[in-house]
């Protein structure tokens, strides 16, 4: 099918990452919150998005013509596709979303004429459960539905959705214009027209489609990913090492551009919260993995969340 409305549910870090390069992209984009307040919260994401999409594409002119030059992949093709012209073109169009991008709350407004829905809610399966459930009647017959799930999988979910069919996964790296990839999971009933549909619209966003063959929790990036942040969280848990040590340690024994508490800050603690809580690592209240979730709960209660609130383990303002 030819997907032109793509509406976005929910605008945390994630679900406003995918929103704005959505619209960046050209496809008319709505973004539904649960209550004005969640609107009100995700419009500071997507003035900060607009602002990094901005300065991206102020440092682009120095890209041209260099060999190998470290861009915003999302953005262009190719480095062929640096241009001059085409810069000043994605200024005009970034300056425009920013302005036109729409919010509502309203499920009809937000859900009837969505050719594509993407699920970027709280990782919490029974919040996920009631969703699919709520927006059900409000589809479209051909609708086609995918969760941003960075954990869970679509067999879990597809019964609520009413149309396993045109349900699977699509699961975005953070900092989207740059980590490009989006991984695509469909189930044993998700049809193989849904599946090419949602693998070409990755590609059309920028994304490169990373397909799974079969279901698998974690998917490819945090299959790899969360056994790393949870022995890091259970060295701090135990309080073995600091975050700042367990980074550097990381960073020059291994020559990786981040650390785990670095990676950490920038997935957001209440994401990394809500994944490691659900570890059956971290049910034992004495374990190191449960103290490390207390350590950063309470952090979360003192604002410190990550990049987006200007702290986490490390300042960014």
């Amino acid at each position: 099918m030819k997907i032109k409305n793509v509406t976005v549910a929910g605008g945390g870090v994630l679900g406003a990452q995918i929103a704005y390069i959505t619209a960046f992209h050209g496809y008319n984009v709505t973004l539904w919150g649960r209550s004005e307040g969640s609107i009100e919260r995700i419009k500071p994401r997507i003035e900060r998005l607009h602002n990094i999409f901005s300065k991206e594409l102020d440092l682009a002119p120095s890209y041209i013509g260099e060999e190998n030059p470290d861009y915003p992949r999302s953005f262009f093709k190719d480095k062929s596709e640096i241009t001059q012209e085409k810069i000043e073109e994605l200024k005009k169009i970034n300056d425009k979303i920013y302005k036109d991008l729409k919010y509502t709350t309203d499920l009809d407004e937000a859900f009837s004429n969505a050719d594509l829905v993407i699920e970027a809610i709280a990782e919490i399966v029974d919040e996920k459960k009631a969703f699919y459930e709520k927006i059900s009647t409000h589809l479209k017959e051909d609708t086609i539905v995918v969760s941003n799930s960075s954990t869970l999988i679509p067999s879990q979910f597809r019964e609520y959705t009413k149309r396993e069919d045109k349900f699977l996964n699509l699961h975005f790296a953070n900092n989207i214009w740059r980590q490009n990839v989006a991984e695509v999971m469909k189930h044993d009933k998700t049809s193989d027209e849904s599946f090419e549909s949602v693998i070409e619209f990755a590609k059309s966003i920028g994304m490169y489609p990373a397909i799974l063959k079969k279901e698998q929790a974690g998917y490819i990036l945090n299959s790899l990913l969360v056994p790393l942040l949870d022995s890091a969280l259970m060295l701090y848990g135990d309080d073995i090492a600091e975050p700042k040590d367990i980074d550097m340690d990381w960073k020059i024994g291994t020559g990786a551009p981040k650390g785990p508490f670095e990676i950490i800050d920038i997935v957001g603690i209440t994401t990394v919260i809500n994944i490691t809580k659900a570890s059956p690592k971290a049910q034992d209240p004495n374990s190191a993995l449960a103290k490390a979730v207390k350590k950063l709960e309470e952090r979360a209660e003192k604002g410190l969340k990550g990049v987006e609130s200007g702290e986490g383990f490390y300042k960014y303002k």
